[in-house]
């Protein structure tokens, strides 16, 4: 049966990545968002009574009444991207697919014990076959990441949120939660643009489904080139208000701008990291357990502070110029009182300056 179904996949030799962890393509700010947010107070309370009361079974049954089950004779085309995706990223039970009726362009993946991904009528018909086999692997890689579960009470409390507004203080936790979910899920958005580009492999196609998803479907009046170009204007203009106004701007959004995930994941593409999965050498899902929960944190770090060291942003020049600052200080002070001691000074000098 599998045979059958790669048959109708086009020819176009893809390469597979057996036994790949998802550490290999999760952006470090997704890992660290993900820290921080189980860090959140009452997260992990909230956390467990859900698991338990989240109507799974219920959602299932929704799409399975009132959407279409993407198979071998329904949307078929899906159904063997699906396939090939789980081939691809070798995911090894393939989660159930549904199409439903919604002309907004969309796609999730949730669920608690298995993953179910959703794609809307609106984003079939905008996309064409490669820029939906990288929507497709962008979603397969939610599942192997293990972000449905995290998807699913961001979408359940967003609706408990309007519903317990009127109580006194009950909104005020379930906001903060519903906020750090949506930190953590934006982030989350760059990590699983990489697995769609890793499934794909065609970063144009990525490039031009995103400039779809911000501009609808007139690519013959679009380019990825001026589009890119947009990403970096957004980045370095305007000053420190300009600033804070993105930050507001991206506070209710479970999405980063598209001309943003474009620039990141074109500068993804472009790395060593990148061109190492492509040649065979990433993290294998054997070695997870090994994984050093401190190097994660670094890598983090280090991602934080390379981005802020780099950033166009008025408000990150202004971090990094700080940052600067206080590092020649004390860079200037440490080799000062270095010197002293090496004159055979530091003592004399040191008490009587502890006694001023």
């Amino acid at each position: 049966m599998a045979d059958t179904v790669f048959e109708k996949v086009p020819a176009r030799d893809r390469r597979r990545f057996p036994g790949i962890s998802s550490r290999a393509y999760e952006h470090p700010a997704d890992r660290s968002a993900l820290v921080a947010l189980r860090k959140l107070s009452g997260f992990d309370t909230v956390f467990k009574a859900l698991s338990g009361l989240l109507p799974e079974r219920s959602l299932r049954l929704l799409y399975l009444s009132d959407s279409v089950r993407v198979g071998e004779t329904q949307f078929a085309h899906l159904h063997a991207m699906l396939r090939d995706a789980c081939y691809i990223l070798d995911l090894e039970k393939v989660p159930q697919m549904y199409v439903q009726q919604d002309p907004r362009p969309n796609a999730m993946c949730i669920g608690l014990d298995e993953p179910v991904i959703v794609v809307t009528t609106g984003l079939v018909e905008l996309l064409d076959e490669e820029e939906m086999r990288a929507v497709v692997g962008h979603e397969v890689g939610h599942a192997l990441s293990g972000h449905a579960v995290y998807r699913t009470i961001l979408l359940f409390l967003t609706n408990l949120a309007v519903k317990v507004s009127w109580i006194p203080l009950g909104n005020v936790a379930v906001t903060a939660i519903v906020t750090g979910l949506r930190e953590w899920f934006r982030k989350s958005e760059l990590s699983a643009d990489r697995a769609g580009l890793l499934v794909g492999q065609d970063v144009r196609a990525s490039m031009r489904g995103l400039m779809k998803l911000a501009g609808g479907n007139h690519l013959h009046e679009m380019n990825v080139d001026a589009f890119l170009a947009q990403a970096e204007e957004y980045e370095a203009g305007g000053d420190l208000r300009d600033s804070v106004l993105k930050i507001l701007n991206m506070l209710p959004r479970t999405h980063p701008f598209t001309t943003v995930r474009a620039a990141e994941l074109k500068k993804w593409s472009e790395s060593r990291d990148f061109q190492r999965i492509m040649d065979g050498h990433y993290p294998r899902r054997e070695e997870d357990k090994d994984t050093s929960v401190t190097d994660s944190f670094r890598q983090s770090a280090t991602h934080y502070a390379d981005s802020v060291r780099t950033s166009s942003d008025p408000l990150m020049r202004l971090v990094s110029d700080i940052a600067g600052g206080a590092g020649d200080l004390a860079g200037s002070l440490r080799d000062k009182f270095a010197g002293a001691g090496r004159d055979g000074k530091g003592s004399a000098d040191g008490g009587s300056a502890q006694q001023d």
